[in-house]
């Protein structure tokens, strides 16, 4: 995310020291990079706000909230996520195609990425819920 938004260590430091208030230098930037120590979760969450997308976040998110099937109610609550994660893509896409920032469609990219995240889970119930041989 780094270098393809924010272009250098220097840019990524200040958008963090700006949003967190907190000085950062760039070497304990790359030792982060390496893997030489971690990240705390309010520099990944500066640098994912500033850059209009949310890999780590949508990472733990998936993690800590696996794919729960249940019954039926679950489905049409699950059906409701689809609907609002939907419509909120087609406006991103649709302001990002009359935009010419980047940053635009990168939001359009994480609105349709929920879209397919809100979709797995509904998919994978029909899948169980259609009869042997049937469902495609």
């Amino acid at each position: 995310m780094i270098d393809g938004h924010f272009g250098c260590l220097e840019a990524a430091a200040e958008t963090i020291f700006a949003r967190t208030g907190i000085p950062v230098a760039k070497g304990t930037l790359s030792k982060r990079l390496s893997g030489q120590c971690g990240w705390p979760a309010d520099e990944i969450a500066a640098l994912e706000d500033a850059a209009g997308i949310s890999p780590v976040s949508n990472s733990l998110y998936r993690r800590l909230n696996p794919t729960v099937v249940t019954a039926c109610g679950s489905m049409r609550a699950q059906v409701g996520v689809i609907s609002k994660e939907t419509g909120e893509s087609v406006y991103a896409t649709m302001a990002a195609q009359q935009s010419a920032r980047s940053e635009d469609w990168a939001v359009a990219a994480v609105e349709i990425q929920q879209v397919i995240d809100a979709l797995a889970p509904a998919l994978e119930e029909a899948k169980r819920r259609a009869p042997l041989g049937e469902g495609g």
